[in-house]
């Protein structure tokens, strides 16, 4: 029963070892060649935006369009 336990131990240990590797070694090649990371992120385009649409009229111009609906009213 014992060699079961102490097996099952090193494997423990092994895959701990791994998921703290993994993320260091990721980290080490990103951080250290920013050549592979500009080459990383220039493959994904994240956020694509669309183009600039009209821009709405600012508030004095829409008091100014309302003053000249109003007289437009008056005018008869």
């Amino acid at each position: 029963m014992s060699s079961l336990g102490t097996s099952k131990g090193v494997l423990e240990i092994a895959k701990f070892g791994l998921y703290v590797s993994v993320p260091i070694v990721l980290m080490y090649y990103f951080a250290n060649n920013t050549k592979n990371m500009q080459k990383f992120m220039g493959n994904h385009s994240y956020v694509v935006y669309p183009p600039e649409g009209p821009r709405p009229p600012s508030p004095e111009e829409l008091r100014e369009m309302a003053r000249e609906i109003a007289r437009k009213r008056n005018l008869p």
